[in-house]
């Protein structure tokens, strides 16, 4: 009798904080993950690492024939100044591999059930008192968030999705909120460190929404949109509870056992933003995202409330464990 062979999923943009976490949960749920990436990377049992360059079509695409889903997580990071050089990158690398996994997909005999591409909670318009779901969120810039670049790369990468001829193909743009993690250089590293440092105060006037999603429910919402045949088009992939920044900051201290965190006033992240090279929207944008379409199919969170996250999170990053998620 033939051995079955493995579902297989293509999953593009693979080196990243994300990328490398999906691609070993989804090799332990059982799939062959093959991997899209520019980067050389060392192969190891289940995860097959494939050259592309992102722009191209080339050998890569004879792997996304009877595959089960695509996921398309490549794009450059947003953790920079928005100069024109650092405009383009940002753009294109979204655009160009969105387009040429379209291209692919569209050509190929056996088509892929699903693609699910990435997205951004940041599509959405600054809101300090509306909750955005997909069905009513407004989607724009608001000057006073500093959003407008953001929101265009959000607004043409969703377009270009919808613009690929993939009649075959289920579509899924996850506009995905900020994702906790315990991986060295992701944001919760980043806040946890300036926490420790007695630098976890809250950022500007601390009333603007965070929206996040633990890295264990990222991972199973990518398994369940891929499971959910009914689900196609923006799905909110994040927590449904989200908090303001000065709640955020407030359970982190706790976490950490840090009493006191000086706060950053606008002009002082201003400031740091501009000698770290990134830009104050990252922080200051409030993004009051909640994921209805999730809810609505069923779709149950291990964390959905900040508090619980953060216990979990910091308990795997001191090395011990919480006595509620063993």
């Amino acid at each position: 009798m033939q051995k079955e062979h493995p579902p297989r999923v293509v999953l593009a943009g693979g080196n990243g904080f994300l990328g490398q976490m999906l691609a070993q949960k989804l090799k332990a749920g059982g799939a062959e993950v093959i991997v899209l990436t520019r980067r050389q990377m060392a192969q190891e049992a289940g995860i097959i690492p494939v050259q592309w360059d992102g722009i191209t079509l080339g050998p890569w695409t004879k792997y996304l024939e009877g595959a089960q889903a695509v996921v398309n997580l490549a794009g450059r990071s947003v953790n920079c100044r928005y100069h024109a050089t650092n405009r383009r990158l940002i753009m294109e690398s979204r655009i160009n591999s969105t387009r040429v996994l379209g291209e692919a997909i569209e050509r190929c005999k056996a088509a892929p059930s699903v693609w699910l591409n990435s997205s951004t909670a940041t599509i959405y318009k600054h809101s300090l008192v509306r909750p955005m779901e997909e069905a009513n969120g407004q989607i724009g810039a608001t000057p006073e968030a500093k959003d407008a670049f953001s929101v265009e790369v959000a607004s043409e990468w969703e377009k270009t999705l919808n613009a690929a001829r993939t009649t075959l193909t289920r579509k899924v743009a996850m506009r995905t909120a900020m994702v906790l993690g315990t991986a060295k250089g992701g944001v919760f590293d980043v806040l946890r460190r300036l926490t420790r440092f007695g630098l976890g105060g809250q950022m500007g006037n601390g009333q603007q929404f965070v929206s996040w999603i633990h890295e264990q429910d990222f991972c199973r919402a990518v398994d369940w949109l891929i499971a959910k045949t009914e689900l196609a088009g923006p799905v909110n992939v994040c927590a449904p509870n989200p908090v303001t920044n000065q709640k955020l900051m407030e359970e982190l201290r706790k976490n950490c056992g840090v009493p006191f965190g000086l706060p950053a006033t606008r002009w002082m992240l201003e400031v740091g933003a501009f000698f770290l090279r990134t830009e104050t929207e990252l922080i200051l944008k409030s993004r009051c995202v909640v994921p209805a379409l999730l809810l609505a199919s069923g779709f149950k969170f291990r964390f959905p409330k900040v508090p619980d996250a953060l216990l979990d999170l910091c308990a795997k990053s001191s090395g011990t464990t919480t006595q509620r998620h063993l």
